[in-house]
């Protein structure tokens, strides 16, 4: 099988790699103490690149690209750690506007490809494990109305989306496939109370309560108790998307662990001679290679339509947990008290991975997920 990057790739690639050089630094890191608006410049930079147009069809502007060109350019952007709502607006978001009505389509693609509409999704509840069939929020249908009224907690981008996609339950008991419904709701819509925070990895996320929020029938994406399979899907692609961007950055950590480790010296050699870490970096290369090509597998099969995609990607989601935490945990232990400090990169690697983990379920949800699709 031949996994070389096409010229088409590699120039995405490449032209990603650029913009970290020139945007990214630990000094940048260190900044995100507390809630900041969104850069509106650098976003803006986003869709001068055509980087908000890739998953797009050239029928709506975009540039006709996909997954694997999206993993491509996640993986490069998660080497410096860039703290911008790809995923979040045009990953989940664009996934869900794509699946919309062309109404809704021409309303809401052209602004967020011109880099003017955010998106956040609305899925994750208190109290509940992860699951998009264990949603509880209310939808009632009213008429050609639906009333919604619940909480939506870390909301990737809620703070700053001007759209949500909000998953709720028409019908049905939480664990119910069936009954689940989408909607596109005005962020700052009557009855909608966004509370921001910061989660531990330094990004901006919000709890979104809904209070008799009423949206019409025409705000449905898809048909009424019809969204479970929509919202899998476009899932699946926001989960792939998680997994290369976590993969630049577990790269990044296993790269400046090896350098670190022939810099540093103890008892009058470098660390790196010890043969101890050695095999302790020699796991860590073992455990980013396997991330790596099980992220390329989930992609493929999940581009090719193949039977097992879904038990893939819960595979990989698995996988990036699990390994994420082995690597993460040796780059901190062989960094010793530095790799605890924001003075250097590696602190900050650690944290998006262990927070990316946390998202839309950890490593054991989706262990169990991968084990019930066998």
């Amino acid at each position: 099988m031949n996994f070389q990057l096409s010229e088409e790739q590699q120039m995405l690639a490449d032209s990603a790699k650029r913009f970290v050089r020139d945007n990214s630094d630990v000094e940048k890191h260190r900044q995100n103490k507390k809630l900041m608006p969104l850069d509106a410049a650098t976003w803006q930079q986003f869709a001068d690149l055509g980087w908000l147009a890739v998953p797009f069809e050239e029928e709506h502007g975009g540039l006709g690209m996909g997954q694997l060109e999206t993993m491509v350019l996640l993986e490069a952007l998660g080497e410096g750690l860039i703290m911008a709502p790809y995923i979040a607006t045009v990953v989940l978001g664009g996934g869900f506007l794509r699946q919309a009505s062309a109404a809704q389509q021409a309303e809401t693609i052209p602004a967020l490809l011109e880099g003017k509409l955010q998106v956040a999704f609305a899925a994750e509840e208190y109290e509940r494990v992860f699951t998009l069939e264990n949603t509880a929020m209310a939808a009632e249908v009213q008429g050609t109305d639906v009333v919604l009224n619940g909480i939506k907690s870390c909301v990737m981008n809620g703070d700053q989306a001007d759209l949500l996609v909000v998953l709720a339950r028409t019908g049905g008991q939480p664990g119910d496939q069936d009954g689940l419904s989408l909607f596109l709701v005005d962020a700052n819509a009557p009855g909608v109370e966004r509370v921001a925070h910061r989660t531990v990895d330094g990004r901006q996320g919000a709890e979104i309560r809904f209070n008799q929020v009423k949206v019409s029938e025409a705000a449905r994406i898809g048909e009424l108790n019809g969204g479970y399979a929509i919202a899998r899907d476009v899932l699946h692609e926001g989960l792939l998307a998680l997994s290369a961007e976590s993969v630049g950055s577990l790269s990044v950590l296993l790269n400046e662990t090896v350098e670190y480790s022939k810099t540093r010296n103890q008892f009058g050699m470098p660390i790196g001679k010890f043969q101890v870490l050695q095999f302790r970096m020699a796991d860590m290369f073992i455990a980013m290679e396997q991330t790596r090509s099980l992220l390329l597998a989930a992609t493929l099969k999940t581009v090719e339509g193949h039977d097992d995609a879904a038990k893939a990607v819960h595979a990989m989601k698995a996988q990036l947990g699990r390994a994420g935490r082995k690597i993460a945990q040796e780059a901190i232990q062989i960094h010793g008290g530095m790799g605890m400090t924001d003075e250097l990169g590696v602190g900050h690697y650690v944290k998006r991975v262990t927070g990316v983990d946390g998202l839309f379920g950890n490593a054991d949800v989706h262990l169990m997920a991968m084990a019930r699709s066998a």
